[in-house]
């Protein structure tokens, strides 16, 4: 749990260092455009850590299912806001990454999917 715990922090630091960096560093560096791709990275970053802490803090879920839901959840934000980054910061051309980003979309949507089942499982449970 302390890892998943870890690693959000940090995520969520890091979210707050690119979100003021792009808010100020790169207004004037990048098209309305890129720069509301940028923006959406680092709002999705942020959803996701508040997810994180809630799913790593949430007792009914054993620390499997934390770690599963945990896993897939930072793989995404790193796949899909990571790739982002790279295109924006680095310059790594969008032809080149073109699949990681929807990569970590579909890892997300794994992560919430298993959150989702587990909420399902119990609901079930309770009304049988």
């Amino acid at each position: 749990m302390y890892k998943n715990l870890t690693i959000t922090s940090l995520l969520g630091i890091t979210a707050v260092i690119l979100g003021a960096f792009g808010a100020h560093a790169l207004k004037t560096k990048l098209s309305p455009e890129a720069l509301q791709s940028f923006e959406t990275a680092v709002r999705y970053q942020f959803l996701h850590v508040l997810l994180l802490l809630f799913v790593n803090t949430y007792k009914e879920f054993s620390s499997k299912q934390k770690n599963s839901i945990s896993w897939f959840l930072i793989a995404g934000v790193l796949l899909f806001s990571g790739s982002i980054y790279a295109m924006y910061l680095l310059d790594v051309s969008a032809k080149l990454i073109w699949f990681i980003t929807p990569l970590g979309g579909v890892l997300l949507i794994i992560g919430w999917s298993l959150m989702s089942c587990q909420f399902i499982k119990k609901l079930l449970k309770k009304n049988s």
